[in-house]
């Protein structure tokens, strides 16, 4: 194909249906629910020199935006002259995959015509990796599990037995992160048999063209946008729950003709449990909440990533540096666009959201100690949950919605197959969206106890149970978070180990997001809607909105 603009379109067009495609192929083959279920990946294609030009659809902006950055750092780290048709290179490294270590990052070198023309990679989360589990608790990253280095996986197309051995011996579902090591590998195959394909379909013997094409033009739009902003340093704190102590979050956002910078200075030091963010995470949702407010019709690729820059002083909370603890380093890394959208209201007050749930309410389960031996009570399973977004300038916010996450909801059906796990309830979360010309979403309430006569462990790590979502220009704060043990059990704190006993029921209710704009301006009509679909009591909207029965 001649390589005029039309024809770079149609192949970037390809591409990004090459792409999704090698997504598809991990959710597909992965054997954890998490995975399967709730689309917790990245897939991209990158160039020869490791930048990435398309990524999948499907994804969490924590495995996206770092896997961007980690193909450039193991494309250093080992030379493209050894590199043979079949090999892919992995590590589940903090600090250069995805910020812990249950996230195994993969990275394949394409040939085609005898030659690298590009990589493919990927991401997921292995819903085991040994140390204390997947908690809070480890005072440092030795506690928290098995860490792999950057190393071959596969060599010309023969596994690595013995790596795969090791992975297997540290862990409590060895078959599920087998299979799941598996699915990853065939993702990076997928996308490479199929990049191949269509490199000889249109007659390229490589993509330096059509990346020029694809970054450049990412980069030119990106640039036009942030021309349109207006121009200043501008200043945000959000205060959280934290671990031992609540904590700051603060950042300087300078918005300048080229580029966007971002500076985390001021942020609480790192915390002695593994809450702690390790800055390629940190930037990677940071970076995302800038970009879906500011050029977010632009396909999201090294191009339009390059003009933003993130920066936070060694040993704050969201800059820990190894080997500090780090498991369950979404908890605050995915509070980051409330801290982001704090800055950016002040530029663009009519096009920023609420405040919301924000980070993901996930519950980390296994057995009890107890029950090593008996292998018909021993599993590991991470389920997630969501609460509610923070509104809209001109539209409510989402009910039980994962952002900035991405990650879907687990099933019920799902979960109950895998796990000696049963939901009694699941609903929407009555009057828990906070109160606004637009209402924040809701969260949800539900309902969980154990199947059997046992135990089971719970590893807590939420946020939004002490200081709720705020609303914005005049909006009400969302509800917060709630965790009991039994209808009559005192509120259970956001962080730490919870034993449910066998027959009690743990009822876990996430958060509501933020309303924005003064609630007495809520139309009666939306109101009476609220009240006939559930969403909101007579008294609440009595109280809030003046609404007549």
């Amino acid at each position: 194909m001649i390589q005029t603009d039309t024809g770079l379109q149609v192949m970037w067009n390809r591409l990004l249906a090459v792409v999704e495609e090698q997504g598809q192929a991990l959710i597909r083959a992965a054997f954890s629910p998490i995975v399967r279920e709730c689309g917790d990946i990245s897939a991209g294609i990158f160039d020869a020199q490791g930048r990435m030009l398309t990524q999948a659809v499907t994804g969490t902006p924590g495995h996206i935006n770092t896997m961007a950055e980690a193909v450039k750092t193991m494309r250093a780290r080992f030379a493209m002259a050894d590199m043979k048709p079949g090999d892919i290179y992995m590590t589940n490294d903090p600090w250069i995959a995805s910020g812990h270590l249950n996230d195994f990052l993969l990275m394949m070198p394409v040939f085609h015509r005898g030659a690298v023309i590009g990589f493919t990679s990927c991401t997921s989360h292995l819903v085991d990796l040994g140390g204390l589990g997947m908690g809070p608790e480890g005072s440092d990253i030795f506690d928290e599990g098995l860490l792999i280095p950057p190393c071959k996986l596969v060599d010309q197309g023969e596994v690595n037995a013995l790596l795969l051995d090791i992975v297997k011996a540290n862990s409590r579902d060895p078959i599920a992160n087998e299979g799941d090591i598996y699915a990853l590998i065939a993702c990076c195959e997928a996308g490479a048999r199929r990049l191949s394909g269509m490199m000889e379909e249109f007659g390229i013997d490589d993509l330096d063209a059509l990346a020029d094409h694809i970054i450049d033009t990412s980069r030119r739009g990106t640039l036009e946008a942030i021309a349109e902003l207006p121009k200043g340093i501008f200043h945000s704190t959000l205060a959280i729950d934290g671990y031992e102590r609540p904590i700051t979050l603060q950042a300087a956002l300078t918005i300048a003709d080229d580029h966007l910078l971002l500076d985390f200075a001021g942020s609480s030091g790192c915390s002695a449990k593994g809450i702690n963010v390790p800055l390629n995470y940190a930037t990677a949702y940071a970076v995302f909440a800038l970009r879906c407010i500011i050029g977010s019709d632009i396909p999201n690729n090294a191009g339009s990533l390059d003009p933003f820059r993130v920066v936070a002083p060694k040993g704050c909370i969201l800059n820990a540096v190894a080997p500090s603890p780090v498991a369950m380093r979404h908890t605050i890394g995915q509070m980051t666009p409330d801290l982001v959208y704090g800055c950016l209201t002040q530029a663009l007050p009519d096009q920023v959201p609420a405040e919301g749930a924000s980070c993901m309410y996930d519950l980390p389960l296994r057995h009890v100690p107890e029950a090593v031996g008996r292998g018909d009570t021993e599993f590991a399973l991470e389920l997630v949950f969501n609460g509610g977004a923070g509104a809209r300038p001109d539209f409510d916010g989402l009910s039980a919605t994962a952002f900035p996450s991405g990650v879907w909801g687990s099933q019920i059906e799902t979960t109950e197959a895998a796990a000696p796990v049963l939901i009694t309830k699941r609903e929407l979360r009555l009057d828990s969206g906070g109160a606004g010309k637009m209402r924040g979403g809701l969260g949800q309430h539900i309902e969980l106890k154990s199947s059997k006569d046992e135990d089971i462990l719970l590893f807590l790590s939420v946020e939004r149970i002490d200081t709720p979502a705020a609303g914005r220009h005049g909006g009400g704060a969302g509800a917060p978070g709630r965790i009991r043990l039994g209808a009559q059990g005192a509120d259970l704190p956001g962080k730490g180990t919870v034993r449910i006993p066998a027959g009690t029921t743990l009822l876990f209710e996430t958060p509501g997001g933020g309303g924005f704009g003064n609630p007495t301006e809520r139309a009666a009509a939306a109101v009476a809607s609220d009240i006939a679909d559930g969403l909101v009591s007579i008294e609440a909207a009595q109280q809030l909105y003046g609404a007549k029965p």
